[in-house]
């Protein structure tokens, strides 16, 4: 923890300056970043007494501990300090760095001191660090494990620390871990249609029902789901399990511009929760889309329907998106799409808007669907601060093995709505 006089140390000694690192002293920690095991705040230089940067660290059990920083530039870096290094200061050294077990890269790191060294971290390592559960960092031969946790809110913290110093001083600093609201564009890729109506702007009085599908993603009752699932509820949100009592949700969060909500309901209703897959699905892999499509004409149990990915990038290219040839309808928005060995691979979304394909092409489109991956998902769930689990895909399922495996994780959810004339169809 931060709170060991060692890491209090680092962070006294570290002024981090644009494009480099050197000794000096640093005030703070100005207002707070405490997430899971990370702690810090805002620092500024006492020579100057200007904000310089962000920072929170955590000490691991092999006794060196690993500092993330912003400064006021907005570069990251991530700094190694321990008492059992020896450093010259000013040295330089390369670090490989590894991350689950997958994705590499090499830094160049600078000795601050004889005990803490630091590196830049380009915005392509900062976002994969971000995302990972395990670093590997090697350097003069010495391999260092580091097992990641919270880095997803971790980095949004830190963020949000040097736009908000930047902007009120550290004089008004406070909680740097709470979250902020996303602003928003479109709840569904251009050019396509909500798989569920996405009501705007109420423009009339008249109420009508709206359901929608969603999954358990978290052990703590948190199901994630679309934005435009929920968007427009004039009352209280509801889900429920196949043959399952109903019970009544809450919205912890949104973003609009990624079509993402996150609800929660008692951790007790909920039994199971989804896994999201560890490695990148492929084109042309097999899929399963699971969800609630006109519910109260059709059945009123889901429906599966299985299809492969056609594409890894949306309409105009959006890399957000998956498009997929599994049939969905109204009604499915919000449900998991599974891959064959039972994990979460994305999360339905969206059909090709065929009326408006028809008039510019004059062709009737064919399983033209799409689905957001795995990677908005994840930094939804992790600027929300909430923890879930991923998996290897490990063997191959069933398709009614899957079903019955999503059956308790997999929700309708529902709500009262204002009715609107122009709303998406």
């Amino acid at each position: 923890m931060l709170k060991s006089f060692f890491v209090a140390r680092l962070f006294q000694a570290a002024l981090i300056s644009i494009g480099h690192i050197s000794i000096a002293h640093a005030a703070g920690p100005f207002g707070t970043i405490h997430v899971g095991a990370w702690n810090g705040g805002a620092y500024t230089d006492d020579n100057t007494g200007n904000f310089s940067h962000c920072a929170a660290g955590s000490e691991y059990a092999s006794g060196v501990s690993l500092i993330v920083s912003q400064t006021a530039s907005n570069a990251w870096l991530l700094g190694f300090g321990s008492t059992a290094f020896h450093f010259t200061k000013g040295d330089t050294l390369p670090i490989d760095v590894t991350f689950d077990g997958q994705s590499q890269a090499k830094l160049f790191a600078t000795a601050n001191s004889t005990i803490l060294i630091s590196a830049i971290l380009p915005p392509n390592v900062a976002r994969t660090f971000q995302k990972s559960s395990l670093m590997v960092a090697v350097a003069r031969g010495t391999p260092l494990q580091f097992n990641l946790s919270s880095t997803g809110p971790l980095i949004a913290a830190l963020a949000n620390c040097v736009t908000r110093v930047k902007a009120d001083g550290v004089n008004n600093a406070g909680d740097f871990a709470a979250p902020k609201a996303v602003a928003a564009k479109s709840d569904a890729p251009n050019g396509a249609t909500a798989a569920t109506p996405a009501p705007a702007t109420p423009k009339a009085a008249r109420t009508v029902g709206k359901t929608g599908t969603g999954f358990v993603i978290s052990p703590g009752g948190h199901i994630i789901t679309n934005h435009h699932v929920v968007d427009g509820c004039t009352g209280d949100i509801h889900g429920n399990l196949s043959g399952e009592p109903v019970t009544t949700l809450r919205v912890v969060s949104s973003d609009e511009a990624n079509d993402l909500a996150l609800l929660q309901g008692p951790a007790a209703s909920f039994k199971e929760f989804a896994k999201i897959r560890d490695r990148a699905i492929r084109s042309g892999d097999s899929v399963v889309a699971i969800g609630y499509p006109y519910h109260g004409l059709l059945t009123s149990d889901f429906t599966v329907t299985t299809g492969i990915v056609s594409s890894l990038s949306g309409l105009l290219n959006d890399t957000r998106f998956l498009q997929i040839s599994a049939a969905v309808q109204p009604g499915n928005s919000g449900g998991p799409l599974i891959d064959t060995s039972g994990q979460i691979v994305g999360m339905v979304a969206a059909k090709i808007n065929a009326l408006k394909f028809v008039r510019a092409t004059g062709n009737i489109p064919e399983n033209i669907n799409f689905a957001i991956k795995t990677g908005a998902i994840r930094d939804f769930l992790d600027n929300s601060v909430v923890p879930y689990q991923t998996a290897e895909p490990k063997g191959e399922l069933k398709t009614a093995e899957i079903a019955g495996n999503a059956r308790a994780y997999t929700l309708l959810i529902s709500c009262t709505a204002a009715e609107q004339t122009d709303a998406k169809k």
